[in-house]
């Protein structure tokens, strides 16, 4: 297999790019992969740390108002369809995958028009711009959400689940929440708001640390890196009991992840592949700053099953967190009945599935 995968500018869109990557080499250890990205998204530093050939090409999103620079995104554009063009003839896959971002609109709308095989994957319940246009041109188009069936061409359609999900759900782990001083016999709740941390989270989290002090579970409380000296400027004349642990980042969240009871967090596409792999239950609080508001939709198709709790950020605060926390942690009915739902909503094999559809496209070269 020769697969090239284009995907860039976060990390819901690279993570699962290198899953399916990671799959394809576990599957077909002598493949050739490609992945080409943009000059200056995250993908251009963490790609090649994994080993994997890179090239990149410059290109940049619309503005939503009227504006010059969206002369020079055209420009852009254009530019790195020729780029990306070359890069094709000269790699020559057997498929081109695209997970999102600006920079997969150009490398496979350039695959579809040089007739090589081509599929999108898309993770949101909220369709992006990039996918909508490129759905037009297409051969078939792998999914997550149900909800995002009647935006797309249902005719290209398959349901795959998220490549992440799978890497997830092959860890095995033996993290031990001792290493934080804390007891593996009792329950632990995780707030978690991404890797950079979400100032409401954490403001609520820091007003309820009095009220989980004196709680029969246990919290760990992420800030984010960047947050952690200003949390923690916010807590020093408040006492922060044995059961309370306080960390700035977790390095290795897939190994911890597994020893979860339950998990507040964001709504992100990657996250709740994680969370729906280990059956985790989850009060989600999605982040009103996303296009379309789509972690909210991502969340309400977890809540509708019974997976998750939801608080929007509008409502957040130590109390209502509090409140959540409570119902989930002291219940473990609950939890288990919530923890059923969440892992029957996982794809344990989503990686297969979708190398499943590009090994079809393939035959069809």
């Amino acid at each position: 297999m020769r697969l090239m995968v284009s995907g860039g500018g976060t990390g819901g869109h690279i993570y699962p790019a290198l899953a399916l990557i990671k799959a394809l080499k576990k599957r077909e250890p002598d493949s050739a992969v490609m992945y080409v990205g943009s000059e200056r998204g995250l993908e251009s530093s963490i790609v090649p740390a994994k080993g994997i050939p890179f090239q990149s090409t410059r290109i940049q999103g619309f503005k939503r108002s009227l504006s010059l620079e969206n002369f020079k995104t055209v420009y852009l554009f254009l530019k790195s369809v020729h780029a990306a063009k070359k890069m094709i003839r000269q790699f020559k896959p057997d498929v081109v995958v695209g997970t999102g971002g600006y920079v997969s609109g150009a490398v496979v709308y350039a695959a579809a028009r040089l007739h090589v095989p081509t599929l999108i994957h898309e993770q949101n319940s909220v369709v992006g711009i990039t996918n909508r246009f490129l759905s037009r041109y297409v051969d078939r188009i792998a999914y997550v959400f149900d909800a995002a069936l009647d935006q797309l061409p249902a005719t290209k359609m398959v349901k795959t689940g998220n490549p992440r999900a799978q890497e997830a759900a092959e860890i095995v782990s033996h993290f031990s929440w001792t290493e934080y001083g804390l007891k593996d016999d009792v329950p632990t709740l995780l707030i978690f708001g991404g890797s950079q941390g979400a100032l409401k989270i954490n403001a609520a989290t820091v007003a309820a640390i009095p009220e989980f002090n004196q709680r029969k579970y246990q919290v760990v409380f992420v800030t984010g890196q960047k947050r952690y000296d200003g949390v923690m400027a916010e807590l020093k004349d408040v006492t922060v009991a044995d059961n309370v642990v306080i960390k700035p980042y977790i390095s290795n969240m897939p190994e911890v992840l597994p020893k979860v009871a339950a998990i507040v967090g964001r709504a992100g596409a990657t996250s709740l592949a994680e969370i729906t792999a280990d059956g985790i239950p989850s009060i989600l609080i999605p982040s009103p700053y996303v296009t379309a508001n789509h972690q909210m939709k991502n969340a309400q198709s977890l809540a509708t099953v019974g997976a998750a709790e939801i608080i929007t950020e509008e409502n957040l605060s130590g109390t209502t967190l509090l409140r959540k926390a409570d119902q989930l942690m002291k219940d473990d009915a609950l939890r288990q009945d919530m923890a059923a739902a969440s892992k029957q909503l996982g794809v344990p094999d989503a990686a297969d599935r979708v190398l499943d559809v590009v090994e079809s496209l393939k035959q069809t070269k």
